[in-house]
């Protein structure tokens, strides 16, 4: 007699768990296909997510993102550029100053450079948002690497943007380190999708985020 119940909670129990796998197994398409798109959107401004940097250096992954900037400044498709980035402890410079050296550098007006602040990707483009208000910038190129521009993409429209995804054309997260990284963002995007981007930012307060663990 029992086992009609046991049949029936074991079949709702695989339906549940067969649409959290498709749940899931959604987002990483989504997040794999904007990590293939370089967008040449003509936008107001072009926003970069910081990442590591060492005495004001950008690692090579944050390198390759500005590398990006610069492609995308040179190709005259925004007229701003938003640096990201909060400080880490032992930091001389923040993410986005050190971000904002390398661009001088390569020859973007520091005029045309706009700072934001913060140490994860909701904060990154929340710190932003005042700065951005007075240069009534409203269209934005996202620029991170392949795993993380999706989720970046989603927070700024989530903060009242219009994003456009450009992935970095180089990465220095391959093989394994990069299924990692890409499960762990499929995993961010579900969670956040249900939550809400800004309580999960809340909720891994305490974690290092993927702006400040990678290379």
């Amino acid at each position: 007699m029992l086992f009609g119940p046991i049949k029936l909670v074991l079949k709702v129990f695989a339906l549940f768990l067969s649409s959290v796998l498709l749940y899931f197994a959604f987002g990483f398409v989504q997040i794999w296909l904007a990590g293939h798109q370089h967008s040449h959107r003509v936008s107001d401004a072009i926003v970069v997510f910081g990442t590591r940097q060492d005495n004001c250096v950008p690692s090579p992954t944050l390198a390759a993102r500005l590398d990006e900037v610069v492609r995308l400044y040179q190709l005259h498709l925004a007229p701003w550029v938003v640096v990201t980035g909060g400080r880490q402890p032992g930091d001389r410079c923040t993410e986005a100053q050190a971000s904002r050296y390398y661009l001088q550098a390569r020859g973007i007006p520091r005029t045309v450079i706009l700072e934001g602040s913060g140490n994860d990707t909701w904060n990154n483009v929340d710190s932003s948002l005042p700065v951005m208000a007075q240069h009534h910038i409203h269209s934005v190129l996202v620029v991170s690497d392949p795993f993380h521009v999706y989720r970046a993409s989603r927070i700024a429209a989530a903060l009242g943007l219009d994003p456009a995804p450009s992935a970095t054309t180089t990465t220095f997260v391959v093989g394994r380190a990069a299924v990692s990284y890409y499960f762990g963002e499929t995993l961010r995007v579900g969670v956040g999708r249900i939550i809400g981007y800004q309580r999960l930012s809340e909720w891994l307060g305490g974690v290092k985020s993927v702006t400040s663990v990678r290379p």
